[in-house]
């Protein structure tokens, strides 16, 4: 990777359980494992890397804990579960991982079990705040697109949904209604405004498919956060997802004028916010099917088609980052679905959703010991 590759880092939410239930260790986890915390129910798991500009660093970094987890689990009779939702039969009961937590008191109170949901948040470095924002109003604009590689929760509750990502479906999204923010002056003041009218309780409380990310928010920022995407059990997906998201921004950057929503996009920043969000709904109910407005022009698109496109329209910023490579994992959920579209298949045939489970289980254990 060259200098002027980002810095990616990664959150990863994990359920944990048998090969037929939902089993919550994450406070037994998090005494264990210095870089694992606690989710707000304890079924929930989360790991966070370090931020990296290469690939195969980055790979290690996030396939690492995973097999230090899975060894543990082991010794207990668990395993990791890869539904980004609680798949099989389960206690609808919010299961607290920290009595003591007042955060986690107000989430129970207000939320429930609809925040029981695994995903990745993908991190990328960007310290320039106009190119910050930049980067955040045009990744908002194709969220869905991310959203729909990425899909991984059909079923809910041992029965299959009528949804791709019911995750998304789920997630209660705060504050509900988020505007497109024109520089880091307004997302001040949009924040202040909605934690002093408990819009939101406190600055962790922006529950959007994406927002800015720092060190002392929301006056210091210095990452991109995107938190849309289902959890991905294959690393080299996931790592292909991340390619396409920083080379997305890289050409952003190579290209502001034309590619600044602010300034190219036939609707207004609130027609935009509508649009997004419409965007996102119909990405988390058919996944690469849906059909989707394109945020330049307004023409419907089928979101596959979309995603060729951009694959199409970044292919020199691929080549002139020696990326290309990485990317192969995305055409191949084009060509043959993603995670959610081969397990709807699945039970379409006649297997259970422990049988299912049972099967991708086996092929993540494949590819973290083939990873040795």
């Amino acid at each position: 990777m060259g200098n002027e590759n980002l810095y990616k880092g990664f959150e990863v939410e994990l359920f944990t359980g048998s090969f037929n239930s939902h089993i919550g260790v994450s406070s037994d986890i998090e005494k264990i494992f210095s870089n694992f915390v606690k989710e707000p129910d304890n079924r929930n798991v989360e790991y966070i890397t370090t931020p990296e500009k290469d690939y195969e660093a980055l790979y290690e970094k996030l396939i690492t804990p995973r097999k230090n987890l899975r060894k543990w689990l082991k010794n207990k009779g668990l395993t990791i579960i890869p539904s980004s939702t609680l798949c099989f039969n389960h206690n609808i009961q919010f299961q607290r991982s920290d009595i003591e937590n007042v955060y986690h008191q107000f989430i129970q109170d207000n939320y429930g079990i609809s925040i029981a949901t695994s995903s990745v948040h993908i991190n990328i470095g960007i310290d320039n705040l106009d190119k910050l924002f930049a980067a955040i109003r045009l990744i908002r604009c194709e969220a869905a697109l991310y959203l729909s590689i990425s899909a991984s929760s059909p079923f809910l509750n041992n029965k299959i949904t009528e949804n791709h990502s019911q995750r998304w479906i789920q997630f209660p999204k705060t504050p509900s209604k988020v505007p497109f923010f024109k520089n880091h002056n307004s997302y001040v003041d949009w924040i202040k405004e909605n934690i002093a009218n408990k819009n939101m309780q406190n600055i962790r409380h922006f529950w959007s498919s994406i927002r800015p990310n720092g060190p002392q928010r929301p006056l210091i920022l210095d990452r991109l956060e995107l938190r849309i995407c289902d959890f991905v059990h294959d690393i080299n997906l996931l790592v292909g997802i991340t390619a396409l998201l920083e080379l997305r921004i890289l050409h952003l950057f190579e290209n502001i004028k034309a590619l600044d929503p602010l300034t190219t996009s036939i609707f207004s920043i609130d027609e935009l916010s509508e649009i997004c969000d419409q965007n996102e709904i119909n990405a988390a109910r058919d996944s690469l099917n849906s059909e989707l407005i394109n945020w330049q022009d307004g023409k419907k698109v089928i979101c596959r088609e979309w995603i060729q496109n951009l694959l199409l329209e970044l292919s020199p910023t691929a080549e002139k980052f020696n990326m290309k490579n990485l990317l192969k994992p995305i055409y191949e959920v084009l060509e043959e679905g993603n995670q959610s579209m081969k397990w709807i298949n699945q039970y379409k045939k006649g297997l259970s959703i422990e049988e299912i489970m049972k099967i991708t289980i086996a092929d993540m254990i494949k590819s973290e010991d083939d990873s040795i």
